[in-house]
């Protein structure tokens, strides 16, 4: 019996990091990054890249900072040596954090960034624009003279696909998060609060190494109607479903892992639409496979709901939302499982799978676990749940 048997403490103490990490990305892979986005960003009919602060970012030059009023932002040539923007004020942790060699273009907080940017880009033709770029400097820099385009080919193209070291930070940050949600299964009791239980597993994903939960959402009885749940506090009761979704992060590569499952005894109803769930996840993950589109893979776990008599489409009881997404150093990042993205699946692809059924006001099952795409077919990160009644198909915790 995996649900109710200890107690907080105990958990906590019995955690160990993994003896071995995920080594981080190295200094060739951003390099061959570089190489890879200059190239798309030629194939585009651009002369250069500028990417705004973030997840894109840190992908491309190893800076971890979110964005902020202040621009930090990569100006990559096609042609040249990367160009970096940042406030002068930042630059010793700029320094720290960049993972890169380029050129520094710094200002100071009286002065206008986008006039270095557009200096930057002095005898260049259109600049690529990242999609995240803020849309009132992405007009300052058409008002200054700059011809910009779309990035997102450029900027997809190469994050949508996972080098083995991205694949393997992507895994680690994955099974701690399912280490955590069987701990967490472990110390619920009748009258739990959810905060309770939201704090605990903040403090497993930390004992673990996952710094903390990026996010946290707990669910009991009719809560799990609703998919991202309802405010205030919620108590567990006896023969209540329980919904947890969360995930952390490893190496700035995110987990986000959900398990739903019963607190005792619950009804035949519910039984029946847990297996619909569970078989809609199956058939998604089955249809995945190099060349098969993104609105395939959804439109195979929908088959399996439609089937079973829910839906159509997005009508309740049935699944309000698309089936999956892309997942990497953002926890939600193209391309999508869903229909009209017809993104054709390529092996290093990564995706969330959970085609989530909701019984409006009354119950909603989530299953969520992630796959990538192989040469052949795609493959589990963490194995799916067993059954209602079994949330953990692994061996027994110290």
């Amino acid at each position: 019996m995996t649900i109710g048997t200890s107690d907080a403490a105990t958990e906590l103490a019995a955690i160990r990091p993994p003896a071995t990490r995920a080594p981080a990305i190295v200094a060739s892979e951003y390099a061959a990054r570089l190489d890879r986005a200059r190239t798309l960003t030629a194939g585009i009919g651009a002369d250069a890249l500028l990417v705004h602060t973030g997840a894109s970012l840190r992908y491309f030059t190893g800076v971890p900072w979110g964005a902020s009023e202040r621009m930090v932002a990569l100006l990559l040539p096609v042609h040249g040596e990367p160009i970096v923007i940042c406030p002068r004020f930042e630059r010793g942790t700029l320094e720290a954090d960049l993972a890169i060699t380029g050129d520094l273009r710094l200002w100071e907080e009286n002065e206008d960034p986008i006039a270095l940017v557009v200096d930057a880009a002095t005898g260049m033709g259109r600049i690529a624009i990242d999609p995240l770029l803020p849309f009132g400097w992405g007009e300052k820099l058409r008002a200054a003279g700059l011809s910009v385009i779309d990035g997102a080919a450029a900027i997809d193209g190469c994050r949508t696909i996972k080098s083995p070291a991205e694949l393997a930070l992507l895994a680690e940050a994955k099974v701690m998060t399912l280490e955590v949600q069987q701990r967490a299964a472990r110390i619920l009791r009748p009258g739990i609060a959810a905060g309770e239980v939201v704090r605990f597993i903040d403090a497993a994903h930390h004992a673990i190494g996952g710094g903390g939960s990026f996010f946290c959402i707990v669910q009991f009885g009719r809560a799990t109607a609703f998919p991202h749940g309802l405010p205030g506090e919620q108590y567990l009761g006896d023969n209540e479903l329980v919904l947890i979704d969360t995930g952390c992060h490893v190496g700035g590569y995110h987990s986000d892992i959900t398990r739903t499952y019963a607190f005792g005894h619950v009804d035949q109803e519910i039984r029946d639409i847990w297996q619909l769930e569970h078989d809609a996840q199956a058939a998604a993950f089955a249809a995945a496979a190099p060349g098969v589109t993104c609105e395939a893979v959804d439109a195979a776990a929908r088959s399996v709901l439609e089937a079973g008599g829910l839906g159509p489409d997005y009508r309740l009881p049935g699944l309000p939302h698309r089936t999956g997404h892309g997942i990497g150093l953002s926890i939600h990042e193209p391309a999508y499982l869903v229909r009209g993205d017809r993104t054709p699946l390529a092996p290093g692809m990564c995706f969330s799978n959970e085609p989530m059924i909701v019984v409006p006001d009354r119950f909603g099952i989530r299953l969520e676990d992630h796959f990538h795409v192989t040469d052949t077919g795609a493959a589990w990160f963490t194995e799916p749940q067993p059954s209602i009644d079994r949330p953990f198909d692994t061996a027994a915790l110290a």
